[in-house]
C-alpha cells in the first residue's frame, strides 16, 4: 500500500472522548448550480473567489492534560530518601507539579453556519490511540480565538463537527453538490499547512470516486476527491473549494514518501460532509443503512465466468443468515448492479451506496442470477442499530458474529480435538476487525486467560488494546485487538 499521511500535526487516530450534544437544526447555504453556469466572462483572477472563501476557514489547535510525573507530585522527604540512596531526582520545572494543557496537534476545518457549527477531520481532533483532545481551540481569519465543543464525530468517514459560540453572526462558507463535480474543474485548497498561516494553492479535480485508496481503516467508507492542490501537514479538515468560492470537499489526506506534497491529495465531498454533519448534530450519531452481505469486486476472470462483459458490479460472496439481503432473497453469486437508482461498479461502491441510505427504507436490489436480470424489494437494517444477525448485533465486537463451539460447529470446520475457544463467525465488511478477524478462526485466550463462550470472551475483553491468541488454519498466532469504548 502506498504511504499515506493524514494533514495534521497530532498524535494517532482514535476515538472521540466527549458526547455528542442534541442541538438545533443546521442551518446552511446550498447552491445546487453547476461551476460552470455561474458567470459570464472568463475568469482571470480568483483573488475575489479567495477573498469570499478564505474568512470560512479555521486553524483547529488540539490540547491534551498533562499530569505532573510521580517524582514532581513526590513530597520533599521522599525526594531526599532518593537522593540518599544516590537515585536522580528530575528537575522539576515551575508550575511542574501541576496539572496543565500542552498543545499537541494542529489542523484546520471549515465554518458550515452562521451560529458556529465548524466541520473538520475526525482524526484532526484525537491526541493520542483511544483518546480525543481535552482542548479544542479554533483561531478565525481574524485572529479571534474560542474554545470548541466536539458536538459528535464520525470515524468511518473521518469527519467531525465542532461548535464555538461567536458574539456575532460568522463568514459560513456556501456549500456546492459535489455530485456535479467533473475531472478538470478549477479548485484550491486552504487551510493552515504547517501552522504557517491561512493558504491558498490551486489546483484541478484529478479523479472522483476514489474508493480503494486504504487511506482510511477497514471498515470505513472512502469516496475521496483527488486533487493535485498543494496539500501539506496542517490542511486536514481545510476548505477544498471551486471557481466560485463554493465548498466541494474538506481536505483529509495525502499519498507522500516524505510527508509533503506531491500532487497527490484526497479530500471527502461536500455532500458526505453534510449529510454525516447533519447526522451529528441532530440525533449524535450516523445511522446507516444494511444489506448484510459480503461482496467482491469481479475480476476479469469471474466476469468471463459468470458471462458477464464487464467487471462492473459487486458480486456477493456471502450473504449473513437472517439479515435484511437474506431475507429479501438474494444468494450468494448474485451480480448487484443498481440499488434504487444508484448504479455499482464495484464492492466498495455498493457499501458506500448502501451507508448513505436510512434503516427502515425499502430499496430495490436489480442483479444478475445466472444470466437473469432481477430486481428485488429489500428493507435495510441498521448498521448502527439492529444489525443483520441477532449473534453479530450482540457481539462487543461491532460486527463480528462470536460462536461457542459444539460438536457440530467443530465437524463443519474440521477443528482438532486439541482447539478449544470461541469461534469468529460471519465478519462483516463494515466490522472495524475485518482485517483481524476472519470466519473460521477460534479466538483461544484473552489477554491471558482461556476462553469457551462468547460471555467469557466479552468478559476479559478490555478498553483499550487487547492480546488474543487465535487459532487459524492449524496454526496458532497472537494478534492486538484495540476496543474503542
Amino acid at each position: 500500500m502506498k504511504p499515506t499521511s493524514f494533514l495534521f500535526l497530532s498524535g494517532i487516530m482514535v476515538s472521540s472522548l466527549f458526547a455528542a450534544q442534541q442541538n438545533p437544526e443546521l442551518r446552511v447555504v446550498e447552491d445546487s448550480r453547476a461551476v460552470a453556469s455561474i458567470g459570464e466572462s472568463p475568469v482571470v483572477s480568483y483573488a475575489d473567489v479567495l477573498d469570499k472563501a478564505t474568512p470560512s476557514v479555521v486553524a483547529v489547535y488540539t490540547s491534551r492534560l498533562v499530569q505532573p510525573s510521580y517524582y514532581q507530585r513526590a513530597p520533599q522527604g521522599f525526594q531526599d530518601l532518593l537522593r540518599h540512596f544516590g537515585r536522580p531526582v528530575p528537575r522539576a520545572q515551575p508550575d511542574s507539579s501541576k496539572e496543565r494543557m500542552e498543545q499537541v496537534g494542529v489542523g484546520s476545518g471549515v465554518i458550515i453556519s452562521e451560529d458556529g457549527y465548524i466541520a473538520t477531520n475526525y482524526h484532526v481532533i484525537q491526541v493520542q490511540r483511544g483518546r480525543a483532545a481535552d482542548e479544542i481551540r479554533v483561531r478565525l481569519s481574524d485572529d479571534s480565538e474560542y474554545v470548541a465543543t466536539l458536538v459528535g464525530s464520525d470515524e468511518k468517514t473521518d469527519v467531525a463537527v465542532l461548535k464555538i459560540e461567536p458574539d456575532e453572526s460568522l463568514p459560513a462558507v456556501t456549500i456546492a453538490d459535489s455530485a456535479k463535480l467533473r475531472v478538470g474543474d478549477i479548485v484550491f485548497a486552504i487551510g493552515n499547512p504547517l501552522d504557517v498561516g491561512l493558504t491558498a494553492t490551486q489546483g484541478i479535480v484529478s479523479a472522483l470516486g476514489r474508493d480503494s485508496s486504504g487511506i482510511l481503516q477497514p471498515g470505513a467508507y472512502e469516496n475521496f476527491i483527488q486533487t493535485d492542490a498543494a496539500v501539506n501537514l496542517g490542511n486536514s479538515g481545510g476548505a477544498l473549494i471551486d471557481a466560485a468560492g463554493r465548498l466541494i470537499g474538506i481536505n483529509t489526506a495525502i499519498v507522500s514518501g516524505s510527508g509533503g506534497s506531491i500532487g497527490i491529495g484526497f479530500a471527502i465531498p461536500s455532500n458526505m460532509v453534510l449529510n454525516v454533519a447533519e447526522n451529528l448534530i441532530q440525533t449524535g450519531e450516523v445511522p446507516r443503512g444494511l444489506l448484510g452481505l459480503i461482496p467482491v469486486n469481479l475480476s476479469p476472470d469471474l466476469a468471463d465466468a459468470f458471462g458477464l462483459a464487464s467487471t462492473r458490479g459487486a458480486l456477493v460472496n456471502q450473504v449473513v443468515v437472517g439479515s435484511p439481503a437474506d431475507k429479501g432473497g438474494i444468494r450468494h453469486g448474485d451480480i448487484i448492479l443498481k440499488v434504487d437508482d444508484v448504479d455499482i461498479k464495484s464492492a466498495p461502491q455498493l457499501r458506500l451506496a448502501v451507508s448513505q441510505m436510512r434503516p427502515g427504507r425499502k430499496v430495490e436490489v436489480t442483479l444478475i442470477r445466472q444470466g437473469e436480470t432481477l430486481t428485488l424489494p429489500v428493507v435495510l437494517g441498521s448498521l448502527t442499530g439492529s444489525v443483520a444477525s441477532a449473534e453479530i448485533e450482540q457481539s462487543i465486537l461491532e460486527g463480528v458474529q462470536l460462536l461457542s463451539i459444539d460438536s457440530r460447529l467443530r465437524k463443519g470446520w474440521s477443528l482438532p480435538d486439541g482447539v478449544d475457544g470461541v469461534g469468529v463467525g460471519d465478519v462483516l465488511p463494515e466490522s472495524p476487525y475485518s482485517e483481524l478477524l476472519a470466519r473460521g478462526m477460534v479466538i483461544v485466550e484473552v489477554n491471558g486467560e482461556a476462553v469457551a463462550t462468547p460471555e467469557e470472551l466479552e468478559a476479559h475483553l478490555q478498553v483499550g488494546a487487547n492480546r488474543l491468541y487465535i487459532w487459524s488454519s492449524g496454526t496458532n498466532h497472537f494478534v492486538a485487538l484495540y476496543l474503542q469504548e
